[in-house]
């Protein structure tokens, strides 16, 4: 497949994204091929560990395909995203449980479905360039591919100020929130990708290790703490607006007004839900119930409308910002019945 190249080589099973002209953006197809492996690899006595990493200079992976969504859904055919989000959140789960470590390297934009192939391994690896985020509130989705579980466990509040503004981390930041655990400098990634292949091992990260610079999100901790400390949208609104003339709340505020509020009030539930939780299966059927509606009773197809295809970024979406009824987190939340998400046994 030429948008993903998978190999062995000495001691690993290799996965790299080659999809550079597109940001490295995940299609169907190259979901499924990373299960695939995965599969393989489980039990292959040859394969001591795995190394996912990307093309080009700019991203790992910017997020999913999402035009063939829009193009079925906005038809009526809601089955292809459907499709897409449940196998896609599987294969999030099986990297998530793997067996073997799996060593991510995270350069340039991680986002979207690129923290679901990235922020889920045992080993994640940032640099220089890295900028991981959770964009979806901006398209009328919710923090999925099982990061609404990092989310929920980030300290603080840090999670909800990241699921409501899509602010991007740099590595420091990454690390602190824990999308990534290790930051080494990109010029020393070379080397340490060959000695992974040929001893097996994963001792070679922690030894070239460094210390990043420090984060400009961490540092206001304490100011997302009380600002976001109330996992309610009209709430946190008004407490953002009662800080207008800081710099910091001002540009939250700005974020959150141009994001879609039932998406918003949904992720902030969910949060509540998964709070202090380490199952990721309970994180993407949480994910896929609000996913399977999306199209239908959600804003994504307006969201990706306003964003992708006419460009406007003047979305009209379904609710006022302070005004999403109860009701309505409720009925996106609710169970599937016989459409919930099941999951493979692991490998």
């Amino acid at each position: 497949m030429s948008d993903i190249n998978i190999c062995k080589t000495g001691r690993a099973g290799h996965i790299t994204l080659t999809r550079e002209g597109a940001l490295n953006a995940l299609t169907y197809d190259m979901g499924l091929a990373i299960e695939a492996a995965l599969l393989d690899w489980a039990h292959d006595d040859e394969v001591a560990l795995v190394i996912i990493d990307a093309a080009g200079d700019k991203a790992f992976c910017a997020g999913g395909d999402i035009r063939q969504m829009y193009d079925t859904g906005i038809a009526g055919d809601f089955s292809y995203g459907r499709t897409f989000w449940r196998d896609e959140y599987r294969m999030n789960a099986r990297l998530a449980e793997y067996p073997k470590p799996v060593v991510t390297f995270l350069h340039g934009f991680v986002m979207g479905g690129g923290v679901g192939v990235g922020c889920h391994a045992s080993h994640r690896i940032t640099c220089e360039s890295t900028q991981i985020a959770m964009p979806e509130v901006g398209i009328g989705l919710v923090p999925d591919v099982g990061g609404s579980l990092l989310l929920a466990n980030a300290p603080g509040r840090l999670g909800d100020y990241l699921a409501l503004t899509a602010a991007r981390m740099g590595p420091a930041d990454a690390i602190h929130a824990g999308f990534a655990d290790h930051f080494v400098p990109a010029d020393a990634w070379d080397a340490l990708k060959s000695t992974l292949i040929s001893t097996g091992r994963t001792d070679a990260i922690r030894a070239a290790s460094r210390k990043p610079e420090p984060g400009r999100i961490s540092a206001e901790a304490a100011l997302i703490d009380a600002l976001f400390g109330s996992r309610d949208l009209p709430a946190i609104i008004a407490a953002l607006e009662e800080e207008i003339y800081d710099e910091f709340a001002a540009a939250a505020l700005k974020a959150i007004q141009r994001n879609a509020p039932l998406s918003m009030a949904c992720a902030l539930e969910m949060l509540t839900r998964l709070h202090g939780s380490d199952n990721i299966r309970d994180a993407l059927s949480l994910e896929y119930r609000f996913t399977y509606r999306a199209m239908q009773h959600g804003d994504f197809l307006e969201g990706i409308r306003a964003q992708i295809i006419d460009r406007d970024r003047k979305p009209k979406w379904r609710h006022a910002l302070t005004q999403v009824p109860e009701q309505s987190v409720n009925d996106m939340l609710a169970p599937l019945g016989a459409q919930e998400l099941t999951f493979d046994s692991a490998p």
